[in-house]
């Protein structure tokens, strides 16, 4: 078919340069597991893509708030009950948060049900003293330091699409079947908050939260099961071509495999948004993937790092307020992945110290806070944030109401790839959004 004014197929990103490109040993192998994958049902319906589009058109007018976290590196033993649960829990609880201090409605996303794959700096390291691949994630490879096991296996594709089943089926069980009923106890347990006047101001919010639900209670307008289930949709990187949706920082080329994928695709579709890409670069990359200028069709996902993004988003929103793609676009602040820093702690388990990645949690606010008053101040609108999170109580972050230092991180350091925020960190993150939200209103009365 023709998109844009040139042929496009699903297979024409194959006569393009591809970055993070992945090597096979076994091609007869690779194609036979292809061939299967293209003889099994679609993961999500076109019903249920064009829900999450019209939703996310709401975003891009200013009329809602996209909240979209999970996991940086899901793994296959993450498809379980508890796991599953706790990330839907999380982020309902975030989204109630959010919802009181914008007053807006929030489209939940998580990065769960396929988000298999990672992208690295290096498709090499050595671990001790043995050079070889980089662990890339469970569809590519295993996390375990042999050889053999590090060598990309076809079959894991297809392990892949089975866990995603796995959990597409249990999420959506699980919210028919009221999980998401906010008629139900939630955790709202503040003991964690070391500042006693942040924890009334957090803890005066949540009785805000549970009067509002408790008077719709009383009124019957709760009734019709309008507050018993929640929409929540799921998302992942489109690093594997082959596989199955976001382009990364590293794959956004003009010119390459994963712009040509992308642009016949008629899903939502995010652009991670980096330092690295220069201003005059966003709207020819607009006008490839959304030549129709269709509003919310794509999310720009902006990732600087707190001290370089009043450097660089001003020039990009300036970029797309030029372009005929003004008030399509929803804009997205992902705080993670520009805020990485190295620490040098005792692992349990390793023998010794250990150099680990991490995040600090005022570094993450800093960026969010940066970028909220940024599109403030460019008569522009923050639609969303984006967040590598986990409903555990990890310690893989520092910092926070709970007070991590780089000491407390050997205590349940869990991570295969990036650092995560715990269940606390990524609720007060909510709440300090929602508080933003909040003193802005009041302002402007």
């Amino acid at each position: 078919m023709e998109v844009n004014g040139a042929a496009w197929k699903p297979s024409s990103w194959r006569s393009k340069p591809a970055k993070q490109e992945v090597v096979y040993d076994d091609d007869a192998k690779l194609t036979r597991t292809v061939t299967k994958l293209n003889t099994l049902p679609p993961l999500v319906t076109p019903y249920e893509i064009q829900k999450l589009k019209s939703s996310l058109r709401e975003c891009a007018l200013g009329n809602a708030f996209l909240l979209q976290g999970g996991d940086c590196a899901e793994l296959f033993d993450y498809c379980n009950q508890d796991m599953i649960e706790a990330k839907i829990k999380l982020l309902l609880q975030m989204s109630l948060v959010l919802i009181y201090g914008a007053r807006k409605k929030v489209v939940r996303v998580a990065r769960m049900a396929g988000q298999y794959a990672k992208p690295r700096s290096s498709p090499m390291e050595n671990v001790n003293g043995v050079t070889m691949p980089s662990f890339r994630g469970d569809i590519l490879n295993s996390y375990e330091p042999d050889l053999k096991a590090r060598t990309p296996d076809p079959s894991r594709l297809l392990e892949a699409y089975y866990h995603s089943a796995a959990t597409l089926n249990y999420l959506r069980g699980a919210l028919s079947s009221g999980l998401a009923d906010l008629h139900a106890p939630l955790d709202w347990s503040l003991g964690h908050v070391i500042d006693s006047s942040v924890r009334s101001k957090y803890q005066q919010i949540v009785t805000r939260i549970m009067d509002t639900l408790e008077m719709m209670r009383t009124i019957g307008l709760d009734t019709g099961s309008g507050l018993e289930t929640v929409d929540l949709f799921t998302s992942h990187e489109g690093l594997l071509l082959d596989h199955f949706i976001w382009i990364g920082d590293r794959t956004r080329q003009l010119t390459h495999a994963h712009v040509e994928y992308f642009r016949g695709i008629a899903n939502p579709i995010g652009v991670k948004v980096g330092p690295t890409m220069p201003a005059e670069d966003i709207v020819p990359l607009l006008d490839i993937l959304n030549p129709t200028h269709e509003v919310g069709k794509i999310v720009l996902i902006t990732r600087y790092g707190h001290d370089k993004i009043k450097h660089h988003l001003p020039a990009h929103i300036k970029a797309v307020q030029a372009s005929a793609h003004n008030g399509t676009v929803v804009w997205q602040c992902d705080p993670m992945h520009g805020n990485g820093r190295n620490a040098t702690v005792d692992l349990p388990g390793t023998g010794g110290t250990q150099t680990i990645k991490t995040r600090r949690f005022s570094d993450i606010l800093s960026e969010l806070q940066q970028a909220l008053l940024i599109h403030q101040e460019h008569k522009s609108y923050l639609g969303g944030m984006h967040l590598e999170l986990t409903g555990e109580a990890v310690t893989e972050c520092v910092g926070g109401a709970e007070g991590l230092t780089e000491q407390d991180l050997s205590l349940n350091y869990t991570t295969f790839c990036d650092p995560r925020l715990n269940e606390k960190q990524a609720l007060e993150l909510a709440f300090l959004v929602a508080g933003f939200y909040r003193e802005a209103a009041e302002n402007e009365i």
